[in-house]
């Protein structure tokens, strides 16, 4: 899933790198965020893009892509992460 959005990002001309989407999943790993969409579209902005000229290209990549998913994301990570729902 998470692939698919990197290339959505950069399909939206937003200069992400395999470093910063690494960055991103190390942290998702480390279970630095509380399993939300908001939280990780903040922990996501704030890994991938590093130039604040692209974060409504960002916002909108973002929303297109998971537009509808959020009970489904939230079911996923509840179920991923037991101890943090």
């Amino acid at each position: 899933m998470l692939i698919d959005f990197f290339f959505t990002l950069k399909s939206a001309k937003i200069p992400v790198s395999i470093k910063e989407f690494l960055v991103l999943l190390e942290a998702l790993e480390h279970q630095v965020i509380s399993p939300s969409l908001d939280d990780f579209y903040y922990l996501s902005r704030t890994t991938l893009v590093k130039d604040e000229a692209h974060f409504d290209k960002f916002d909108q990549a973002f929303g297109s892509y998971f537009h509808g998913v959020e009970t489904l994301f939230e079911k996923n990570l509840a179920s991923a992460y037991p101890e943090r729902a």
